[in-house]
């Protein structure tokens, strides 16, 4: 596949193993930090002293420290399983693809507060919008694969705002991400037609 083909497709220009290696590298350290300290304390520049690479390095790869945020999202995101298995229930599918997802920061408070500020906060920052975009495309990649086949496009763009929705109200603090995650199971009932 070619790398225009890999942007076209993920949004995400391909990097060679160094440059894997290095991203992630800072993309760890960025986690260690948030788990240790709070948003208000992150800087790219601490991120880079902590993961041994120049700060020039670390912009090469994050041009903020929302960007920075944003890709952690997107990697925790990522890291939640898949629930394709035919003989469960397509409801069973869906609601364990939209409850890990919601879990991907549940048990950290103070990275689940630097990524709701990251994300919703990114105002005009192009490196965040396009992360933003990924993680919808993410998200969507999951559940269409969780829904199964032939799937209604309107039942799909209503469990995606569904989900969205349940991340901003987890994020404004209305209710926990344990919560929102046992929450979201009436909802897919309610816009499947069945009953949780």
């Amino acid at each position: 596949m070619s790398s225009d083909a890999v942007v076209a497709i993920t949004g995400e220009t391909p990097r060679n193993r160094r440059q894997e290696e290095t991203f992630r590298k800072v993309l760890t350290a960025g986690i260690e930090m948030l788990r240790e300290s709070s948003y208000g304390d992150l800087t790219v520049r601490a991120v880079a002293a902590r993961a041994k690479v120049a700060p020039a390095t670390a912009y090469t790869y994050f041009s903020s420290k929302n960007h920075l945020i944003a890709e952690i999202y997107l990697d925790l995101v990522r890291q939640a399983p898949y629930f394709t298995d035919v003989n469960e229930s397509r409801f069973t599918r869906l609601d364990r693809t939209l409850r890990s997802m919601a879990l991907a920061v549940a048990d950290e408070p103070e990275v689940a507060a630097a990524c709701t500020t990251a994300l919703l906060g990114g105002g005009t920052d192009d490196a965040v919008r396009r992360v933003r975009e990924r993680i919808g495309a993410e998200i969507h990649r999951r559940i269409r694969s969780a829904y199964g086949p032939d799937p209604d496009q309107r039942l799909l763009e209503a469990l995606e705002m569904t989900f969205f929705g349940a991340l901003v109200q987890a994020g404004s603090g209305y209710f926990t991400y344990h919560q929102i995650a046992d929450r979201l199971i009436y909802a897919v009932g309610l816009i499947l037609g069945e009953a949780p």
